[in-house]
């Protein structure tokens, strides 16, 4: 493993041209007013690198009030000075740099006129009633101010990209991409030339079935005609918006990170696009991890909860077409700002390397001039992962984590037996209540467009039974060949079989490529029932009769099967199913150089230890990207399969890699069954914090040090707890210790006779004890313990609020209401315990 590690450290900085590392993290970098010197920049960029990051994502927003002479309007020569150092700087640290192409979202801005702008359709007494929607860009940066363009447009795209043609020819330092963040071009649906596309494209007038259209009753005619101008507004956006975006961006060196949710088209196609697909984590996803600390002021009715099926989309499209990076917006609106906590982050981080993404983008810091008081300058948008974080001091522990998991994730390939094909065309066939009246397909309510498909039910249950799938659009299916076993292969990723979901409608194309691979051997599979109509309005009845004999052609290829046991279908084509998701952990199959690696994460709360079968490989080594340590893993023959004993307690997570031989056999089971709760009488001294340090206490009891005095309950900092604690011969010199602290609110940093254990910023707050560090008599444990800026903040927010001076949306709370701290609760602080010896 050791060797791997050094092989993939040196591969990841050198995949780009600047000498950066995708293996550590990277982060959103908001210059608000663009108000940025080239000290600060140089200051912010050394923190960062000695922070463990490896990039920032520059995207220039709003202002800061009183700061007004200091903005640098985008794109102007002072701007690009400021960026070509950033550049330069990064590359002599270390640090990449991507940014966004304009400022805020989405794209517009002042050299975008009425022609261009983003325009909506409705019916108005059986006419069509075409307008602006009117919408400029959100959080724009002064010089990017204006108008949305139409996304649909045939030359907006490419007239909005002059601006920075002109501008990148005064510049030799660049960015190693561009960016495009989610589609938010609300009620954006029709474009001058649609109803002529429209008619090349389907075959007849749009205009002409409008009734149809507007059609409530759901009758197969008014279906085919919402799948066409769905099917058509699609094929406008990719060719028209992504395209020419990535088309631009490679032609002038740059790579290209999209995120392509929210868009009115098949994200499989539009990820695809893209260089490094991108997909977001926004909110918590509310794990049963014991002790896991959630806000409840989030609203899930409101903005949802992050979903591993939705983000998905962007990592199969990475994984059928071979990309080296698959990325994701990470961390926002964990919760309120100053109430967020590492093992907060940890793991919505699980989540997404399980869902394939591997190379993670913190949302985020904000640039703020080392002159500035506390708080600085901030991003309304939490999470906050800059200097003046309450877990900066700790936030290298996150990255060094980080690291450690993206060098193996970014350097195996994907090992995912199933495609499930994605019948969007049952999607566009529905009535929805989007803006527009257009399907926007995003990663906050998946539960609105894709939970409910019998698409979305079957990848669930895949989910959960333990297969290992991506998803691939009618598009990609033309991509695929079939080798010599029936294996299908994108140029990516070899694959088993390919599951099509119940559904009523398909294409010929689709009909088409099926059959193309049927011949050849693939394994096909449709769940219940095949589709019984064809897609497309224009001569419907003729078209469906040779729908349906394709179909019952298919069908009787000795490959293809009609199955309600779609389980058995898929284990008899090769597929294989996972006990570890009956367990309740969630994980990612990869494979390197013919063998097999798991990513495995315990976020639930039904899993500790036990004996598990890993249906491919049989010898395995375990590898904690926690601590960097890597041991044996203990086997064993049982009913005849190979079962490994693995000690995975909620919220914790590992590496198993599979290796030649191991040795470790069920008689080196070691399990922590013991435990003595270490209790006296504990004292307690603050060490640092604001506003002042509260005075010294001792307790019998562990609780939250706002208990203790009035001071306390507004101090946010680090407080030492001291027990001394008298142990029996019997544990000294004892294999296989450990330190449990129980509830910890929210870092604790611990010693035992003088000699550091580490540092516990994770469920489970757990550290292991050397056999040499305890002591027959008396021992002293001694526990730093640092907690959030929350409680400070309430006291803030009451005398001196005036850090809130920002333009646009100022500050915001959770809910995008107003910020305000001084109405809190006061947030539990310290070490609450119990804490534990535990001993085999």
């Amino acid at each position: 493993m050791r060797k791997l590690v050094l092989l993939i450290i040196f591969t990841c900085s050198s995949v780009y041209a600047q000498t950066v590392s995708t293996a550590k993290p990277w982060t959103y970098w908001w210059w608000m007013g663009s108000a940025v010197s080239e000290r600060d920049i140089t200051l912010q960029l050394q923190g960062f690198q000695k922070a463990g990051l490896g990039g920032v994502h520059i995207i220039p927003i709003y202002g800061v009030k009183g700061y007004e002479k200091e903005f640098l309007p985008f794109l102007s020569v002072e701007w690009l000075k400021m960026m070509g150092h950033t550049v330069r700087e990064g590359k002599r640290l270390g640090i990449g740099v991507d940014m966004t192409t304009g400022t805020g979202w989405p794209f517009g801005g002042p050299n975008v006129t009425a022609d261009m702008a983003a325009k909506t359709m409705s019916v108005k007494n059986g006419d069509i009633a075409v307008q602006p929607t009117g919408q400029k860009v959100k959080r724009a940066a002064p010089g990017g101010e204006g108008l949305v363009f139409d996304p649909f447009h045939k030359r907006a795209m490419a007239q909005y990209l002059i601006r920075f043609d002109s501008s990148f020819l005064q510049i030799k330092d660049r960015p190693r991409a561009m960016y495009m963040d989610s589609y938010e071009a609300y009620g954006a649906n029709w474009t001058a030339d649609f109803q002529e596309e429209f008619k090349k494209r389907r075959g007849y007038d749009f205009i002409a079935r409008l009734n149809l259209f507007t059609d409530t009753t759901d009758r197969k005619e008014s279906q085919l005609v919402k799948i066409d101008y769905h099917e058509t507004l699609a094929e406008l956006l990719r060719e028209r918006y992504a395209h020419v975006w990535t088309d631009w961006s490679r032609q002038h060196g740059f790579k290209t990170r999209y995120q392509a949710h929210g868009s009115p088209g098949n994200l499989l196609d539009l990820y695809d696009e893209a260089d490094i697909p991108e997909t977001e984590s926004f909110g918590s996803s509310r794990f049963p991890i014991p002790g896991l600390s959630i806000d409840p002021d989030y609203s899930v009715k409101q903005f949802g909860t992050p979903n591993p099926l939705g983000m998905k989309f962007a990592s199969s499209a990475a994984h059928f077409s071979g990309k080296y990076l698959v990325s994701s917006e990470t961390g926002t609106w964990l919760g309120n700002h100053f109430k967020v906590s590492l093992s907060q982050v940890k793991p919505q981080i699980d989540e997404l390397f399980t869902a394939g993404i591997n190379h993670i983008f913190y949302h985020g810091t904000t640039y703020s001039p080392a002159s500035e008081v506390y708080p600085g300058w901030l991003f309304y948008a939490s999470t906050h992962f800059g200097a003046t974080s309450h877990f900066a001091e700790y936030f290298p522990l996150l990255n060094r984590y980080v690291e450690n998991c993206q060098n193996i994730l970014q350097n195996t390939r994907p090992d995912n037996d199933v495609l499930v094909y994605f019948p969007i065309h049952d999607l566009w066939a529905t009535r929805t209540q989007f803006a527009g009246g257009i399907h926007s397909l995003g990663v906050h309510h998946v539960d609105e467009w894709l939970l409910g498909l019998p698409f979305g039910k079957l990848s669930e249950k895949l989910w959960r039974s333990g297969f290992s799938f991506d998803y691939v659009s009618e598009s990609q299916l033309k991509r695929l060949s079939v080798d010599k076993s029936g294996n299908l292969d994108s140029g990516g990723s070899i694959y088993k079989t390919i599951i099509i979901p119940e559904s009523v409608f398909m294409s010929e194309q689709t009909l088409k490529e099926l059959t193309r691979l049927a011949k050849r051997g693939a394994r096909v599979i449709f769940e219940e029932r095949s589709p019984a109509t064809v897609t497309g309005y224009v001569n419907h009845r003729a078209r469906e009769e040779k729908f349906k004999a394709g179909i019952n052609e298919l069908k009787r290829i000795e490959t293809v099967s009609v199955s309600a046991d779609w389980k058995a279908s898929l284990i008899a084509n090769g597929a294989v199913e996972e006990e570890l998701s009956e367990r309740g952990l969630t994980f990612i199959r990869k494979r390197l150089d013919h063998k097999v690696m798991y990513f495995i994460a315990n976020v639930g709360n039904t899993f500790t230890e036990g004996w598990l079968t890993i249906s491919k490989g049989q010898n395995f080594e375990h590898y904690d990207p926690l601590t960097g340590k890597e041991s044996a893993l203990t086997h064993r023959k049982h009913r005849g399969k190979t079962e490994v004993y693995l000690s995975l307690l909620p919220g914790q997570s590992c590496f198993l890699k599979q290796v030649s031989e191991n040795r470790a056999d069920d008689s080196a089971v070691v399990s922590l069954k013991n435990a003595m709760e270490l209790s006296g009488i504990w004292a307690v001294r603050f060490l640092n914090g604001r506003p002042a340090l509260p005075a010294d206490a001792s307790t019998g009891t562990l609780k939250s040090w706002t208990e203790f005095s009035d001071a306390a309950l507004y101090f946010s900092g680090k407080g030492l707890y001291t027990l001394k604690f008298n142990l029996s011969h019997e544990f000294v010199g004892k294999q296989g210790l450990s330190l449990d602290l129980g509830e910890v609110r929210e870092i604790a940093s611990v010693k035992i006779n003088g000699v550091p254990l580490g540092v516990a910023w994770s469920i489970p707050f757990r550290l292991a004890i050397a056999p040499e560090v305890l002591k027959a008599g008396d021992n002293l444990l001694e526990i730093e313990v640092s907690n959030l800026s929350a409680n400070y903040m309430r006291l803030r927010d009451t005398q001196a609020p005036e850090w809130k001076k920002f333009y646009d949306i100022n500050m915001a709370d959770i809910t995008y209401g107003k910020f305000s701290a001084a109405k809190w609760e006061p947030m539990p602080s310290g070490l609450l315990g119990p804490v534990r010896l535990l001993y085999p």
